[in-house]
């Protein structure tokens, strides 16, 4: 008999020890449970004053970079003065980049900016009476609603026939001395294939419901009283041409037989006539004229859709179909 009892002998020495294994185990686990929370806590918190100061340094970049901006803008003393400028650049047509729609909401915006001027770039050999006439329109409204804001065209290459329908309702006109301006005159053209036809052996078979449903049809021939009928079509178009001129131009027009005949003129030759007031560009008129050197483009910006129809030559179709099949006056 060893004598060994319960609470002294090899067994209670060996309970003893699992107790004690046991809670330190247990407390371990409870204490590397509470550093991992209280790690992942303080991680969070990291993280979200990480954010706090980011998100904050840049609100003071954004404030620096725009109260510099402030403080040059004043400083150039451009705080008030500037000038607009919308660019009216192609064929006026419906749709185009210079039909009425898009350059009549530039012009409403460069105004209601409160410029101290309006350049109206133009680089066009005209087209549509009809949009023409509406921006010339507009331009005389915007100048009678902003009578302090004056407007001035600045031409380029060319400002002909639709194009100088327009530019007639600004306050004065500035081209360099070889630009091409004027052509004040209409025109409807078109192809007649009777002759062809005939050729080929094909005949036209056309049916109509009014006896001139078929005008300027081009695969029948020109009657004489079709052709009648369009040149007074043609001369009651280009009797608003002529008086629009007058309207924008008033006394500064020169008499010359061939004024209102459609023929260019040379820029140089322009000023001698009054069709145009002086010589200048964008940047001369801006500095010089309206004094205000810092220019804001409101030009109209073409849609994806309308570049890419561009690009894949829409336009010349439609302008081949519309020569070839649909003759239509034009201020060009």
């Amino acid at each position: 008999m060893s004598g060994l009892d319960e609470r002294g002998g090899p067994s209670g020495e060996r309970r003893d020890t699992a107790a004690t294994e046991g809670l330190n185990e247990g407390w371990a686990r409870e204490t590397l449970e509470k550093l991992a929370f209280a790690s992942l806590i303080e991680a969070r918190r990291s993280r979200r004053w990480t954010l706090v100061f980011r998100f904050s340094a840049l609100i003071l970049i954004v404030a620096l970079f725009l109260g510099y901006e402030a403080a040059h803008f004043k400083s150039a003393g451009l705080a008030n003065r500037f000038t607009a400028l919308v660019r009216m650049d192609g064929t006026i047509e419906a749709g185009a980049n210079a039909s009425a729609a898009p350059i009549d909401a530039a012009l409403r915006q460069a105004f209601a900016a409160h410029p101290a001027g309006v350049i109206l770039d133009v680089n066009s050999p005209g087209g549509s009476p009809v949009q023409a006439s509406d921006i010339n329109a507009t331009l005389w409204r915007l100048r009678h609603r902003y009578p302090h804001i004056p407007v001035y065209a600045v031409v380029q290459d060319l400002c002909a026939s639709g194009c100088y329908y327009v530019v007639v309702a600004t306050n004065k006109i500035y081209a360099n001395p070889a630009s091409l301006v004027g052509s004040i005159g209409v025109l409807m053209d078109g192809f007649g294939y009777t002759g062809i036809m005939r050729k080929i052996g094909v005949t036209r078979r056309l049916l109509t419901a009014g006896r001139n449903k078929d005008f300027l049809d081009p695969f029948s021939p020109l009657s004489r009283a079709h052709k009648v009928f369009a040149e007074k079509m043609l001369t009651q178009i280009h009797d608003q041409f002529i008086q629009a001129v007058k309207q924008g131009r008033g006394a500064r027009l020169k008499p010359h037989p061939g004024l209102f005949s459609g023929l260019i003129w040379t820029g140089a030759r322009a000023r001698d006539l009054g069709l145009i007031d002086g010589f200048g560009t964008v940047g001369t008129v801006a500095r010089h004229v309206i004094k205000a050197r810092h220019i804001v483009d409101f030009s109209p910006k073409p849609s994806l859709v309308t570049q890419f129809a561009q690009h894949l030559g829409a336009t010349m179709s439609q302008a081949v179909l519309e020569k070839f099949l649909s003759p239509m006056p034009r201020l060009q």
